[in-house]
């Protein structure tokens, strides 16, 4: 309201005139800076936007808001500020991108911790399960070693949720989607918000029992 003000006052009084180009004596190198800051973040997003990798992205990108929309058991965590750990299991398609991604993110006191698996490494210790496709032919054996634990496990080959994922992510008409199973979200004893659910294609419990 001041600036307007003065703006108006400038207007009518060429006393202010000195005062006016002072100002924009100051403003000239802040808004080179912003211009230099907008350009170097233009550059970065488009060295995102042109990499092959635009689809791991967005994947990322659900994964962080899964884990915000999952409701996990009290003593799933040993501490309030536990850290919320992603286990990605097999070949990782993310590259770097996904500890990038949740590098500086949080959910209340949680920070992430990202790990890499191979097939016959313990798997208990995470909270998120991110099984690769190169996992595809002992699926059924790593989801009956993770029976009973509350482990969001999550896929992206078709078939997954059917056989027993949690959630599996697909892609239709170039959009990332995904899928739910209920059923497996009960045995983990996982609570999916109703926001989630909404946008979800859900396993009914027919084909889920029918693995």
């Amino acid at each position: 309201m001041d600036f307007l003000a003065g703006s108006q006052v400038i207007s009518r009084d060429t006393d202010f005139v000195p005062r006016d180009k002072t100002i924009m004596r100051v403003l000239r190198p802040i808004i080179a800076i912003g211009i230099c800051l907008s350009l170097a973040l233009g550059a970065s997003a488009q060295a995102l936007d042109s990499s092959d990798s635009s689809e791991y992205l967005i994947k990322a990108g659900f994964i962080y808001n899964f884990a915000k929309l999952v409701g996990w058991p009290q003593a799933a965590f040993a501490q309030p500020d536990s850290p919320i750990v992603i286990g990605i299991l097999g070949t990782d398609p993310f590259g770097g991108i996904i500890d990038r991604i949740l590098a500086d993110k949080q959910i209340d006191a949680r920070h992430f911790v990202i790990k890499r698996l191979k097939w016959g490494m313990d798997l208990k210790g995470c909270d998120i399960l991110f099984i690769g496709s190169s996992e595809a032919a002992h699926l059924e054996e790593v989801l009956h070693a993770l029976k009973g634990q509350p482990i969001l496990t999550i896929g992206e080959t078709p078939g997954f949720a059917r056989r027993g994922c949690i959630i599996n992510l697909i892609v239709e008409d170039n959009k990332v989607r995904f899928e739910v199973n209920l059923d497996a979200a009960k045995q983990a004893d996982l609570n999916i918000s109703s926001r989630l659910l909404a946008l979800a294609r859900i396993i009914p419990q027919a084909a889920a029992d029918a693995r």
